[in-house]
C-alpha cells in the first residue's frame, strides 16, 4: 500500500512541475499563430468580380438606348410643343463649342435630361397597364405534352382479366384548352378605364417634369448671364481704382496729395481685385449648373449668346389663373386620379356581377399516340372565388380612396391659385422696382463721374472718390439684380400655368 501512495505522489508531482511549462508553451504558440495570422478585410459589400464583357451585347444594348432615347426626345419634344412656341434650333450634342441661345439649350435639356427621359417612360409603362386590363378579353391558351406508366391494380381473377396485359403505357400527345371571355358585365371595361385615366394623369406628370426642367434651365442660364455681367461690373471697378491709385501716386509726388490717398487707393483696389476673384469663381459655379440644368456636362464651356430681356410682359391675374386652371399639368393630373378612383368604384361595385366565359379543348393519346381523341366545349356562367364580405369592404375601400381623390384635387386647385397670385405677385414687385433701380443707377452713375472728376482735378479726396465708385457698384448690381429677379419671375409665372406669357413693346 505504500509502494502505491508513493507512486501516486510522485507522479503528482511531476505533473504539477511540468504543467507550467505546457501552458507557457501553449500560450507562446497561440502568440505566434495570432501573429502570423492575417486580418480580414472588412468589407460593408463583397465587390463584383470582373466579367468579360460581351461586345456584340454591349453594341446591341447601346443600338437599343439610342434608338430608345431618340423615340422618347420627340415625344418630349412634341410634348413641351402643345403648348409652347416650337423650337427652331438645330443644336446636336456635338455642336456646343460656340455660342448658344436659350432655345438651344431648352432643346438640349428636352432632348438630353435624365428627368425628362424617366417620366417619359414612366407614362409607357401606365399605358402598357391599359393594354394588360383589356388582356381579360383575349384568349388563354395552353398545351401540353403528358406521358404515363401504370401498373393496374386487379381485384377480380376470372379468366377475362387474367387475359389482360397488367402493364400498359398511356400517351397524352397533344393536349390543347382554350378560355376566353365573353362578358363580365363592364369589370374589365371599368379597369380598362380607370388605367387609362392613370395613364393620362402620367403624361400631364412628363409634362409637369418638362416644364419643371425647362424653368430650372431658364433660371440657370439667367443667372449665368447675370454673373457675367456682375464679372464685367467688377473688371471696370478695378479699372477704375486702378486709375485712382496712379492719380493718387501723381498727386502725392507733386505734394497735392497726402500718402494716406496713396495707401486708402491701393486698400481699395485690393477689394476690388478681391470682389472680381469671387466674381470669377460665382460664373464658374454658375456655369456648372446651366450644364446640370441642361443634362449635358459638356455645355459647361460654351459661350450665351442671349441677354437678359428687357421688354414688359403684359400680364393680368384674372387671365393667368384661367390659363393655370385649363393648362396646368398638376391639376389636370389631379383631375385623372381622381376620374380613375370613380372608375375603380365602379369596378368594385361590378366585382358583384358573374362572368360569361367559352372554353374548349382537344386531346389525343391511349394506349398508342393515335388509339383515341377528345374534345370538348362550352359556355359557362360563374362566380370565381366569390367572398361577399371581402367584395363589400373593397367596395368600401374604393368609395374612401375616390373622396381622398376628390379632396386632394380640391387642395391642388387651392395650391395652384396660390402659385399663381404669388408668382404673380413677384412678377409686378420685381418691374415696379426695376423703375426705382434704373433711376437709382443712373444718378449713381453720374455722381460717380462728378467725384472721378473732382478728383482728377485735386478738389475731391479719396472717401469721396471711394463712397461714390461703391454706390455706382452696387447701384449696377442692384438694377441688373432686379433685372435677373425680374426674368426669373416671368419664368415661374410660365411654369406655375402651364403656358407661355407675351411680351409687349414697353421697354423696361
Amino acid at each position: 500500500m505504500k509502494k502505491v501512495l508513493n507512486l501516486f505522489l510522485i507522479c503528482s508531482i511531476l505533473a504539477l512541475s511540468t504543467t507550467p511549462v505546457l501552458a507557457k508553451n501553449t500560450a507562446s504558440s497561440s502568440k505566434s499563430a495570432n501573429i502570423a495570422k492575417k486580418p480580414e478585410e472588412i468589407q460593408i459589400v463583397e465587390p463584383e468580380k470582373k466579367k468579360k464583357v460581351n461586345k456584340k451585347r454591349e453594341r446591341k444594348k447601346n443600338i437599343e438606348n439610342a434608338k430608345s432615347h431618340q423615340e422618347s426626345s420627340k415625344e418630349a419634344e412634341g410634348m413641351y410643343e402643345t403648348k409652347f412656341p416650337a423650337i427652331n434650333s438645330k443644336i446636336e450634342y456635338t455642336d456646343m463649342n460656340g455660342e448658344v441661345t436659350l432655345s438651344d439649350c431648352i432643346k438640349l435639356a428636352i432632348t438630353h435630361h435624365p428627368t425628362i427621359m424617366s417620366a417619359i417612360n414612366n407614362a409607357e409603362i401606365y399605358k402598357s397597364r391599359v393594354g394588360q386590363a383589356w388582356s381579360n378579353y383575349f384568349p388563354t391558351l395552353s398545351a401540353g405534352v403528358n406521358y404515363s406508366r401504370n401498373d393496374m391494380f386487379m381485384t377480380m381473377s376470372n379468366a377475362y382479366m387474367r387475359s389482360m396485359s397488367q402493364k400498359y403505357n398511356m400517351y397524352y400527345m397533344p393536349q390543347l384548352s382554350a378560355d376566353m371571355l365573353l362578358f363580365d358585365f363592364g369589370k374589365t371595361k371599368s379597369m380598362a378605364d380607370s388605367a387609362k385615366r392613370t395613364f393620362e394623369a402620367s403624361r400631364y406628370d412628363a409634362e409637369t417634369s418638362i416644364e419643371l426642367v425647362i424653368y430650372n434651365v431658364k433660371v440657370a442660364y439667367y443667372n449665368l448671364v447675370f454673373a457675367k455681367i456682375q464679372q464685367t461690373v467688377y473688371e471696370d471697378t478695378v479699372k477704375d481704382f486702378e486709375l485712382q491709385l496712379k492719380q493718387a501716386k501723381a498727386h502725392y509726388e507733386i505734394g497735392k496729395k497726402a500718402k494716406i490717398d496713396v495707401t486708402t487707393a491701393e486698400y481699395n483696389l485690393g477689394n476690388a481685385k478681391v470682389n472680381l476673384i469671387k466674381a470669377k469663381n460665382t460664373l464658374e459655379l454658375a456655369a456648372a449648373e446651366l450644364a446640370n440644368a441642361v443634362g449635358i456636362p459638356e455645355l459647361e464651356n460654351v459661350v450665351l449668346k442671349d441677354k437678359l430681356n428687357t421688354k414688359a410682359y403684359d400680364v393680368n391675374f384674372k387671365d393667368l389663373l384661367a390659363t393655370a386652371e385649363a393648362s396646368r399639368p398638376a391639376l389636370l393630373a389631379s383631375k385623372k386620379l381622381m376620374d380613375a378612383a370613380e372608375m375603380n368604384v365602379r369596378s368594385a361595385k361590378r366585382a358583384f356581377t358573374p362572368d360569361l366565359t367559352a372554353f374548349g379543348s382537344y386531346n389525343q393519346g391511349g394506349r398508342q399516340i393515335d388509339s383515341d381523341y377528345g374534345y370538348q366545349f362550352g359556355v359557362q356562367l360563374s362566380y370565381t372565388g366569390l367572398n361577399l364580405m371581402l367584395l363589400k369592404k373593397q367596395v368600401d375601400e374604393a368609395t374612401a380612396t375616390y373622396k381622398k381623390a376628390v379632396a386632394d384635387y380640391e387642395q391642388q386647385k387651392q395650391n395652384v391659385y396660390l402659385e399663381v397670385k404669388s408668382a404673380y405677385i413677384s412678377l409686378l414687385n420685381s418691374h415696379d422696382s426695376l423703375g426705382v433701380s434704373k433711376l437709382a443707377l443712373q444718378q449713381a452713375k453720374e455722381r460717380q463721374y462728378q467725384a472721378f472728376r473732382r478728383y482728377q482735378v485735386g478738389l475731391g479726396d479719396a472717401i469721396e472718390f471711394k463712397d461714390a465708385e461703391n454706390s455706382y457698384l452696387n447701384a449696377q448690381l442692384d438694377y441688373y439684380s432686379n433685372l435677373l429677379n425680374y426674368n426669373i419671375n416671368a419664368a415661374e409665372v410660365e411654369r406655375v400655368i402651364g403656358a407661355p406669357i407675351k411680351e409687349s413693346n414697353v421697354d423696361l
